[in-house]
């Protein structure tokens, strides 16, 4: 390049074609600038099928376009979001068919604390309005729970604190699910045992998502939207417990408890068993006290019913006597009734054998009464030769018009009944009934009361 400035300064100026001079520039481009660490902020960015991220690095006068290339960008910490201000490295270089230049991005970082805050609240305000962070949504932690399910990581000091906090309250079975809580990728791997604990044929009754503290980079998996989404998708109920009690993240709005630590999420999982023991003990004596004080408040309004009832043996003793009383003057009113019909009919002049005729008069005229109601009862019509037709309801025939109009008929005789019907001129005798009259008996029993 400085030969060929040389040239120029002495007047020698050289011909290039453009293919050379493209290639001239992207050589000292690159070489000039093989290593660069640039601040900007994300815009434009978009993810090819290919898997390559086309992104743009602005500032308030300038714009740089720029590539990841797949096995970078699936390397890299966080995912290129317009409006995300960050500091990448890598390599300044050209593209000759459009005679631009571009940076080649080989690693990225969030440019300070202050941008990944504002990020924050962007996502926060757009999982509000999709609802994720809805309190109907929420699932209620069950009391005692059989089996906890954890993800976090299998070392340190969280995972531990977690057990023994849990068996110090209520000893459980706890099912962990390893993962990384931090770095390229750990939001994938969370997301992932979140759905793979859901999907369990046996699944626990509650999950706890727990990592200790770190500063809000180390902590930023916890914000990405797949961790988001597949909280808001579980079956399950979820604690969180990210980081210390002043660290809040996008997973402590959309889970169904936020703890303030990993220790605390234990306790928000079970309670103390003690305590629960203590409580029983306190109810249960509580239930006694109050079942003998029921029990002595109904006593003392039964006695108090009590007294107000008379003695039994007293009321029994009264009746007994009122009775033989009754007893002994119906003896004597009956007597007296005696003797005082008696005296009537001596005053009266009526002699016995006077009062022996009127019921031998009485007898015959019952006699005579009997002989001619026998003389008209069916039975003794029926000895004369007569006979009493009936349908099979029991109903009599009284005209030749009802008997052809009737298939199955009854003739009764004096000594027994025949069955007759349209295609039968003979059936069987059926044995001799023995026909009372109600009325008849009726009138001999007035006759002999009178």
């Amino acid at each position: 390049m400085q030969d060929m400035l040389e040239l120029i300064q002495q007047n020698q100026i050289p011909e290039f074609s453009v293919s050379e001079i493209s290639a001239e520039i992207k050589r000292c481009v690159e070489t000039t600038f093989n290593k660069v660490r640039i601040k900007g902020e994300i815009f434009g960015a978009k993810r090819a099928d290919s898997g390559h991220w086309y992104l743009s690095l602005k500032d308030e006068n300038a714009v740089l376009s720029a590539v990841i290339w797949r096995g970078t960008a699936s390397s890299l910490p966080l995912k290129p979001e317009d409006g995300l201000e960050v500091i990448v490295t890598g390599k300044i270089t050209t593209f000759p068919g459009k005679s631009s230049y571009q940076i080649i991005i080989e690693a990225m970082e969030i440019a300070g604390t202050g941008a990944l805050l504002k990020l924050l609240e962007e996502r926060k305000k757009q999982f509000a309005a999709e609802g994720l962070f809805d309190a109907a949504h929420k699932k209620a932690i069950p009391f005692l729970p059989r089996t906890i399910g954890v993800v976090t990581s299998a070392s340190g000091a969280v995972i531990r604190d977690i057990i023994h906090r849990v068996r110090d309250r209520f000893p459980s079975h706890i099912l962990i699910w390893p993962t990384p809580v931090q770095g390229a990728g750990a939001e994938i791997k969370i997301a992932e045992a979140i759905k793979g604990f859901n999907q369990l044929a046996v699944k626990p009754d509650v999950l706890i998502v727990a990592r200790g503290g770190g500063s809000l980079e180390d902590l930023w998996c916890f914000n990405e939207e797949v961790v988001i989404r597949a909280v808001y998708a579980s079956d399950i109920p979820i604690i969180s417990a990210v980081g210390h009690e002043t660290d809040t993240m996008l997973i402590d709005y959309v889970a169904d408890k936020r703890a303030p630590t990993p220790t605390g999420a234990a306790e928000f999982a079970v309670p103390v068993r003690t305590e629960l023991m203590a409580q029983t003990q306190a109810l249960h004596a509580r239930l006694l006290n109050s079942c003998a004080r029921y029990i002595m408040e109904k006593k003392n309004i039964l006695q108090g019913l009590a007294r107000g009832i008379p003695n039994l043996e007293q009321i029994l003793s009264d009746a007994t006597q009122k009775l033989d009383d009754r007893i002994e003057r119906l003896k004597i009113a009956f007597k007296n009734l005696l003797n005082d019909k008696h005296n009537h009919l001596k005053l009266s002049g009526l002699k016995p054998y006077y009062v022996k005729n009127i019921f031998e008069k009485n007898q015959e005229n019952l006699n005579n009464l009997l002989l001619r109601l026998e003389s008209v009862s069916v039975e003794a019509v029926l000895k004369r030769g007569f006979a009493w037709i009936k349908d099979s309801n029991d109903q009599t025939i009284y005209n030749l018009s009802q008997a052809q109009k009737t298939e199955h008929l009854k003739i009764h005789f004096y000594d027994g009944s025949l069955p007759v019907s349209s295609n039968s001129k003979t059936s069987s005798v059926s044995k001799k009934h023995n026909l009372k009259s109600e009325k008849r008996n009726a009138l001999q029993k007035d006759l002999f009361n009178f």
